[in-house]
């Protein structure tokens, strides 16, 4: 397939590459994803003492390229492409005091607050709103002092302003129901590391016919504790669409199925009290269908 042919193949994909804080190489429909990847960080998978825990998040993508199924750049044959999404995401957990199966039940809600910002060839457009709402239920288990997990399911809704002609859609327009599992192994002084494994299910939009393929991704961090509640080190994601993506029950040329990995600086510090404040920035490497550009992250844990 010559350049021409892949740019016109991926137009579709690149018309909302920045929805709903996915421009950051996720896959399926539009070139994005309902989960953001790489927004998490250490600790992921230690569930807090029952409470009430408001946490925010802040992001800032920006993205010029476009890559096809080989990782070739077809931005140009397009006739130009940027995407830059901002984002303020608020996130609601209530960790309950009841127990589940042995583990401590939470529940959550994500609210995300958009600003997308996509430019392909000669077509712009720019958005701001609320985005898809995330809910959840989850059961926290800490095996000792240093090794704690979490098993959740998630579903997200499409609450997302969304029009199929629109070249900067805020929400994805379809259901999806995401399980997972979250580990993390802490020290205060000494190795750090923290997995968060995800797999996609997607619902068929129903303003188009199109039914984005089964997703399985994963954010880790790996750092060393300094002491004092600082801990440094990197971090990102891995990303792979491993069903094709089918229009009206067929599958479409190509798969498009999409692929990536991010990895970069990552901070975090806590206090005695159980403020914490994250701070990190990915750039993202073999990118396959989607956008390919940098994302700075910011995570704060409100202790109340």
């Amino acid at each position: 397939m010559n350049n021409n042919q892949s740019a016109s193949a991926l137009l579709h994909a690149a018309v909302i590459a920045g929805a709903a804080l996915c421009g950051q190489a996720a896959a399926t429909e539009g070139g994005g994803s309902i989960y953001p990847n790489g927004v998490e960080n250490f600790l992921v998978g230690a569930m807090p003492p029952p409470g009430f825990y408001p946490l925010v998040y802040a992001t800032s993508y920006h993205a010029t390229e476009l890559r096809d199924d080989r990782g070739n750049d077809i931005a140009a044959a397009i006739g130009g492409f940027k995407a830059d999404v901002a984002g303020v995401i608020p996130r609601f957990i209530w960790v309950t005091g009841q127990k589940v199966l042995g583990g401590q039940l939470a529940v959550h809600a994500i609210v995300p607050l958009l600003n997308v910002d996509v430019r392909v060839g000669a077509n712009r457009s720019r958005n701001t709103g609320i985005g898809d709402i995330n809910l959840a239920a989850a059961l926290g288990y800490h095996v000792s002092p240093e090794l704690h997990y979490v098993v959740a399911l998630e579903t997200n809704a499409p609450t997302g302003r969304y029009d199929r002609s629109d070249v900067a859609n805020i929400g994805r327009n379809y259901w999806n129901i995401e399980p997972l599992i979250a580990v993390s192994y802490i020290q205060p002084k000494g190795l750090n590391a923290d997995i968060k494994l995800m797999y996609d299910y997607n619902f068929r939009n129903n303003d188009t016919d199109y039914k984005s393929g089964q997703e399985l991704h994963a954010d880790y961090a790996l750092g060393w504790g300094l002491g004092k509640g600082f801990v440094a080190g990197v971090s990102g994601y891995i990303y792979r669409q491993i069903t094709d993506d089918k229009v009206a029950g067929h599958a479409v040329a190509g798969g498009n199925r999409g692929r990536a990995f991010a990895i970069g600086p990552s901070l975090r510090y806590q206090n005695d009290k159980g403020w914490m404040f994250t701070a990190k920035y990915e750039k993202q490497y073999d990118v396959r269908n989607r956008s390919s550009g940098g994302a700075f992250w910011i995570k704060t844990l409100i202790a109340l």
